[in-house]
């Protein structure tokens, strides 16, 4: 579980909420409006004030690096150390196959970094912060940049991990996304976040998740093979 509890910074109101196992709450706002500012406090990537913690554990009583490894972030613009995509995954074996089953071929972990497309670089970074088997995920526009078939099997492998107890908080700026992956909607106007509630996700589990990510990945695989 993901606990929140009076987080706020500049440009950012305090808010409170909490994210459950297997859950996984969106993130709907205009641009500019504090969404990417929520997901780095969360994250622990800039100055804060309040507390957030995960499986009861507070951010305070963690190092950085710490925290980051149980509270994955996946930023809009991912970035790189190493201008070999390989050097960034130190289980390849298991990197190849996640990122395969996002439709990214093995042999674009023997290129260079700015030889990868940009959706190849995004769900790459989704596949390192994966690696690490955080508590959490935080998402910031993870399929913005990805056609309909990758966008599918992103949604389709988060969902298999809500599954498995993941919890997420993901920023999108597609209603449809939302209402397939999200079980709540936080709405950011100029910094202030409330909780958006939809009648139509009051019932939404994981399972449900699951199903209806799955479906849409097939549909994609069907239309690519004709």
């Amino acid at each position: 579980m993901l606990r929140v509890r009076d987080l706020a910074r500049n440009g950012l109101q305090p808010c409170s909420f909490a994210v459950g196992k297997g859950e996984c709450v969106a993130v709907r706002g205009a641009s500019g409006a504090g969404k990417t500012l929520l997901m780095r406090a969360l994250a622990d990537l800039d100055p804060s004030q309040g507390e957030v913690y995960v499986d009861g554990v507070a951010r305070s009583f963690m190092t950085g690096p710490e925290w980051r490894r149980k509270v994955g972030y996946v930023p809009a613009e991912p970035g790189w150390w190493s201008e070999r995509i390989a050097d960034h995954f130190p289980d390849p074996d298991k990197a190849v196959r996640l990122a395969q089953s996002l439709g990214v071929a093995a042999e674009v972990f023997g290129r260079l970094v700015s030889e990868a497309s940009t959706g190849e670089r995004l769900r790459l970074a989704l596949v390192r912060a994966l690696l690490t088997d955080p508590a959490a995920l935080l998402l910031d526009e993870p399929t913005a940049a990805l056609d309909q078939a990758s966008t599918a099997r992103v949604e389709a492998l988060i969902a298999e991990r809500l599954g498995n107890g993941l919890c997420v908080v993901w920023t999108t700026h597609d209603t449809g996304q939302a209402e397939r992956m999200a079980s709540r909607i936080l709405t950011v106007e100029a910094g202030v976040i409330s909780v958006e509630r939809d009648d139509s996700l009051v019932n939404h589990t994981a399972q449900a998740t699951i199903e209806v990510a799955a479906k849409q990945a097939e549909a994609c695989d069907r239309r690519e093979r004709i």
